[in-house]
């Protein structure tokens, strides 16, 4: 199981873009306080968020109230300022995968604890960041990459239409 930590999320459609994410992957969402949102759920349903009852959602007044509660001993911090690209790192079970808010990112003494953790998706030089759903979703998707998508449907059913259009042409 992976774990997807947002330190204060500021754009409802972001975390409704990783909450799905989570809900597809069966990773838990822990969300860091404060909220640039509300997630009631009225404000959920109201925002079309059908797939919201399956993800497990977990909200911490701080990172002190995360840490006191989470048995954290494996994570990777994504960071614009990281040393090291996401691919070279391993993400073994039971990995939390943190992302910072969409104006500042982490906050820099978090960073700075952790350095070797932290992590970063490349990309241009002229570029400032990805979006951090987007940033999510390539994190989550490497981590059970490495550990081989377990509990993940391996293929899908696609219809073969050169048998159907044969079987067509015979009526």
């Amino acid at each position: 199981m992976l774990h997807v930590v947002l330190v204060e999320p500021e754009i409802p459609s972001n975390t409704g873009n990783i909450a799905r994410t989570c809900a597809a992957t069966g990773s838990v969402l822990h969300l860091i306080r404060p909220l640039g949102f509300d997630i009631s759920d009225k404000a959920v349903k109201r925002a079309g968020l059908d797939y919201w009852h399956l993800v497990d959602v977990r909200v911490y007044e701080n990172l002190e109230d995360f840490f006191s509660k989470n048995g954290v001993s494996c994570m990777r911090l994504f960071s614009t300022k990281a040393p090291r690209s996401y691919t070279d790192a391993c993400y073994p079970d039971g990995c939390y995968l943190f992302f910072g808010k969409e104006t500042k990112g982490l906050p820099e003494d978090f960073l700075a604890a952790h350095y070797d953790d932290c992590v970063r998706i490349p990309i241009r030089a002229e570029a400032r960041s990805l979006n951090l759903g987007n940033s999510a979703a390539i994190g989550v998707f490497e981590a059970l990459r490495q550990q081989g998508f377990p509990h993940m449907l391996s293929q899908g059913r696609m219809i073969n239409w050169n048998e159907h259009k044969e079987e067509h042409n015979e009526l």
